[in-house]
Formats: structure tokens, C-alpha cells, sequence
């Protein structure tokens, strides 16, 4: 049985609107799945899970060569340049990410501020526990 989630259309149609050149809002499991979304359909919300959770397991590990006694040495922000616009994925949570595609017009500034603040206001509703064992109903 599922636990119910808390709804975040809103907020991920908020940061959609409020950063012109925006596409895609997604929250993401670390282990690929979709957990909300905005401006894309389900099978490509999916595909783009599903990438997000290569890219985070490869950020994770990039930033284990980075020691820093004062932080955790957990990834934080990955951006992606590619042509025609911007890949963003940041931690959101526990075992949660948001992650953006925009085109390459974006402002890149009010896109990571916006990020951040969203992250923020609902980070403890992004969490994702992990999947322990049982029968699959």
C-alpha cells in the first residue's frame, strides 16, 4: 500500500511560471522514479527520472573526491549545458531531487534562486523513504 503524497503540482507550476524559459519540473526518487511533475507527460517525466538517477549516483560519487570536514560530501546542484538549453538537478530531500530542463535563454541566476527556494518550502515533503521488502500487490 502507498502512502498518500503530498500534492506539489502547484508549487512545481510556480517555479514553472516564474522562471521564463522553463520546459520540464520534475521530483525524483534517488532511484529513478517520478514523483511529481509539471509542463511534460508521464513517459517522459519517467525517461527523465530514470536519467536523473544515473547522473545523481555519478554526481555522488564526484563528490566523494572532494573531502570537506565541514560538509557531508553529498552532491548539491548538478547543471548540464547541452544545445538548445540548461539540465538543473539539486537535492531535494533525503533520497529526493528537482530536477529542471529550460531553454538555453533561461536566467540561469533566478532559475537556481527559485530552486532553492522551492526546495526549501516543501524539502520534508520531497523526502523519499527508502523501499523496504514485501509481498508486490
Amino acid at each position: 500500500m502507498t502512502q498518500p503524497r503530498f500534492n506539489m503540482d502547484w508549487m512545481l507550476k510556480d517555479l514553472a511560471t516564474g522562471v521564463p524559459q522553463t520546459r520540464h519540473v520534475i521530483v525524483l526518487s534517488s532511484d529513478g522514479l517520478r514523483m511529481a511533475q509539471h509542463g511534460t507527460d508521464p513517459d517522459v517525466a519517467d525517461r527523465l527520472a530514470a536519467a536523473c538517477a544515473g547522473l545523481q549516483s555519478l554526481s555522488a560519487a564526484i563528490a566523494a573526491e572532494f573531502p570537506n570536514p565541514r560538509g557531508d560530501g553529498q552532491m548539491r546542484l548538478v547543471v548540464i549545458e547541452v544545445d538548445g538549453g540548461f539540465f538543473y538537478l539539486m537535492a531535494a530531500g533525503a533520497g529526493a531531487y528537482l530536477a529542471v530542463l529550460a531553454d538555453d535563454d533561461v536566467d540561469a541566476e533566478l532559475m537556481g534562486l527559485r530552486m532553492r527556494d522551492l526546495v526549501a518550502r516543501i524539502g520534508s515533503h520531497l523526502t523519499s523513504p527508502p523501499r523496504v521488502g514485501g509481498p508486490v500487490t
